[in-house]
């Protein structure tokens, strides 16, 4: 399917930083159809989500996809002077909600995240409740804990995202050589404690590992073959800590896809996958 349907580029402003919002055209059918909120995986910009958007609209949703604060349309760049970490993720999550509530209102809406993105959407509604969103869609999201992955993989992970995490401290930024574009640190170092400890961090004086099990809204976890980064244990990993939400939990497999997958290209063979996330936002 092709993924160059126009969207209508938008900004919604929030303690300082500008979040860029891809708008697309309401799809075909009845009005009021179910809204998907998309939310990128770390350094992958709102664009490269082209195909998904219209697969999903194809498939009867309406769709939005917000860049992630230093990323893509969204402002502050990265730098030395930024202190950002999950918990401003989280927060930009409400902000982009609030922005569109005119739009949103009296409509089924699901927030679907990928990869970081995931976590930002489901530490958004673990933090500040679930006000507006119906549902919860992730799509290769894992907690990137070392000791889940298979085998003896899990023994590099460890040193690889804590030398990432040492190199951002050190140059109080991450310059992004060869993994997740350039980042804030605290953002780096929130990543990073959940991938040694399998927690999330405190956030803004909360228990944020606690706030997650309180979480209560349906939730579509679905993790994506041969996923170089979050394969399907670290998606077990995530869905173990929502005690309070009904979960269905799915994997997306090269057969079902009809084309190669991993980490990023499923969006690019994502047709099957909007299907699903229709049938889920039917039942929310």
């Amino acid at each position: 399917m092709r993924g160059d349907t126009e969207y209508t580029q938008e900004f919604v402003d929030v303690d300082g930083a500008r979040l860029g919002v891809q708008v697309y055209p309401e799809p075909d059918g009845p009005p009021g159809a179910p809204v998907v909120v998309i939310w990128p995986a770390m350094g992958v910009r709102a664009r490269y989500y082209r195909p998904f958007a219209a697969a999903l609209r194809a498939a009867g949703l309406a769709v939005v996809v917000a860049d992630l604060r230093g990323t893509g349309a969204s402002t502050p760049r990265p730098s030395r002077a930024c202190r950002y970490g999950y918990a401003e993720l989280a927060a930009d999550v409400g902000a982009v909600l609030d922005a569109l509530k005119p739009r949103l209102d009296g409509r089924t809406t699901l927030l679907l995240g990928h990869s970081l993105g995931g976590q930002a959407a489901l530490l958004h509604l673990a933090l500040h409740g679930p006000a507006a969103v119906d549902g919860l869609a992730l799509v290769a999201v894992g907690l990137p804990y070392w000791r889940s992955y298979p085998g003896r993989r899990g023994w590099g992970v460890l040193p690889y995202t804590q030398g990432i995490a040492a190199v951002a401290a050190a140059l109080r930024v991450w310059p992004g050589w060869g993994f997740g574009g350039r980042q804030a640190r605290g953002v780096i170092r929130d990543w990073a404690y959940t991938a040694r400890t399998g927690r999330f961090p405190r956030l803004d004086g909360v228990d944020a590992e606690a706030a997650v099990a309180t979480v209560t809204v349906p939730v579509l976890a679905v993790s994506v073959d041969d996923d170089q980064y979050t394969p399907h244990p670290t998606m077990d990993v995530l869905c173990a800590k929502l005690a309070a939400a009904p979960v269905t939990r799915q994997r997306y497999r090269v057969a079902e896809a009809g084309a190669p997958l991993d980490h990023f290209t499923w969006v690019r063979a994502s047709e099957p996958l909007a299907e699903r996330v229709a049938a889920f936002a039917a039942t929310c």
